[in-house]
């Protein structure tokens, strides 16, 4: 690490320590050079991956934004809160074990309708029908169909209309 103040390009460690959340380390470093001390702390950066619009845009992931879908699908609906902010700690660790710089906004969408799915079919099918940009009854009688042909057992087929 460079000196911040003589900008000299080599310093040592003299002393380290993990706060106490565990979040972050402090060192201590004096400069080779000028024999001045100071502070640096290293803490863990996760960047979550641009979401990538259907037109194109690309805008930062938003956790509001995922709970703010996931509230709307389940107005009420007799599913804790709990229920939703484990569905969106599974959505957000998933999107960083794909380790990727951008992903399409339906894939979060598609993650979303099997999160409702399985917490509660209405809620799942309300999501479905803006998801899916239903136009007429038939879309809804399809996936209630599919629904009650699973008898809520397995994961629904997410398929992308359009």
């Amino acid at each position: 690490m460079k000196c911040p103040f003589c900008s000299a390009p080599d310093t040592q460690v003299v002393d380290s320590r993990v706060s106490e959340e565990g979040d972050r380390i402090r060192r201590r470093r004096r400069c080779v050079s000028c024999d001045k001390r100071f502070t640096t702390y290293e803490t863990i950066e996760l960047r979550m991956p641009q979401v990538v619009k259907a037109n194109g845009t690309r805008q930062e992931y938003d956790e509001e934004r995922l709970r703010t879908g996931f509230a709307r699908a389940l107005h009420k609906r007799p599913v804790p809160t709990e229920y939703v902010d484990a569905a969106i700690e599974r959505i957000t660790q998933k999107l960083l074990s794909l380790g990727e710089r951008e992903i399409p906004s339906r894939r979060i969408g598609e993650m979303v309708m099997r999160e409702l799915y399985k917490m509660d079919k209405v809620a799942y099918i309300r999501f479905a029908s803006v998801y899916k940009d239903f136009q007429d009854a038939a879309d809804f009688r399809d996936v209630l169909k599919e629904v009650a042909s699973t008898g809520g057992r397995r994961r629904p087929r997410v398929r992308v209309s359009k």
